[in-house]
């Protein structure tokens, strides 16, 4: 049986994006590269939502990948060997391999999901994972905060409820960013306000 992991680059003020819509801030160095290399390594299937899908598709081109370091090749090697699921009510079809496009999130279909993943599943897009966190699905949460402030934009964790967490693992690196690894201690969400 797989965990299901949230992971995500946030500010330090909790945003996946600014209110502009960008993520620049968060380009990773290669120290860092590395580290998403790693924990990319342990995921079998990527779970994502519309546009995090569009973001991340570009893993798929080698056009722009012949310039890069080696640490980039790498991960887009690794992307391109995880299966992954598309949320989506509205994409007509996908560009890339081992992806299938699924309609609707359906939780007790990411249970099974996770029951029979020979290794961890990831989560991505802030929408999407909300929908995991309201209805218990998530066993850890992975962020990177990097040493910014954006003042507004998209939040990195959902609004309204309330989980306990336990710390994990942390570690800083040397451009600044934290990486924090926490487990979710109880699977009982409680909604807030």
């Amino acid at each position: 049986m797989g965990k299901l992991i949230y992971a995500a680059n946030t500010s330090l003020d909790g945003y996946l994006e600014d209110e502009g819509g960008s993520f620049d801030w968060s380009v990773p160095d290669e120290e860092v590269h590395a580290f998403w290399n790693e924990h990319e390594r342990s995921i079998s299937t990527s779970l994502y939502g519309r546009r995090m899908y569009e973001t991340m598709r570009v893993w798929d081109n080698d056009d722009w990948l012949a310039e890069e370091p080696p640490v980039v090749q790498e991960y887009a090697q690794i992307w391109r060997d995880a299966n992954k699921v598309v949320y989506s009510s509205t994409l007509q079809e996908v560009s890339t391999p081992r992806t299938r496009i699924e309609r609707y999130f359906e939780p007790d279909a990411v249970r099974q999901l996770k029951e029979l993943a020979a290794s961890d599943v990831s989560i991505g897009g802030a929408d999407l994972a909300a929908q995991a966190f309201r209805h218990g699905l998530i066993d850890e949460c992975v962020l990177l905060m990097c040493p910014v402030l954006v003042g507004g934009g998209k939040p990195a964790l959902p609004r309204g409820i309330r989980l306990d967490l336990e710390l994990v693992e942390h570690r800083r690196f040397g451009n600044g960013v934290v990486y924090v690894r926490h487990a979710i201690r109880n699977a009982a969400v409680r909604m807030t306000g």
